[in-house]
C-alpha cells in the first residue's frame, strides 16, 4: 500500500478517537499535527492535547495507538505528544466549532 493511501486510512481511524472531555474527535479538534510513515511501516503520530497536564494523556495516546495499529501495512505506532506549537481553538474544524457552539 502506498504511503498516501495509508495516511488517509490513519487519519480516518483517528477520527474515531474522541477527546473524552469535549466529545469531539482529535482530528476535528486539530490535535493531530502530523503523521509520518517510514518504508518499514512504522508510524509516528505527532499530536497535542487541549491542555498541558491532561490527566487522560495516557488514555488518549493508547486509543490513538489502538485505532491505528491494525491498519494494513502498519508495523509499529509511536505517539508523540508535543506542546509546541500550542493548541488553540483556531485549529478546530468548522464542524468542531459548530458542535461546541464556538463562533467561526
Amino acid at each position: 500500500m502506498d504511503k498516501e493511501k495509508m495516511k488517509e486510512q490513519i487519519m480516518e481511524a483517528l477520527e474515531e478517537v474522541n477527546d473524552p472531555e469535549l466529545g469531539i474527535d482529535i482530528v476535528n479538534l486539530g490535535l493531530v499535527y502530523g503523521v509520518e510513515i517510514d518504508d518499514e511501516g512504522n508510524v509516528e503520530i505527532t499530536m497535542t492535547l487541549t491542555a498541558m497536564g491532561c490527566p487522560l494523556a495516557g488514555t488518549i495516546s493508547q486509543q490513538v495507538n489502538d485505532a491505528v495499529k491494525d491498519i494494513e501495512g502498519v508495523k509499529n505506532v509511536n505517539v508523540q505528544i508535543v506542546w509546541n506549537p500550542p493548541w488553540d481553538k483556531s485549529r478546530m474544524s468548522r464542524y468542531a466549532k459548530i458542535a461546541l457552539g464556538i463562533p467561526d
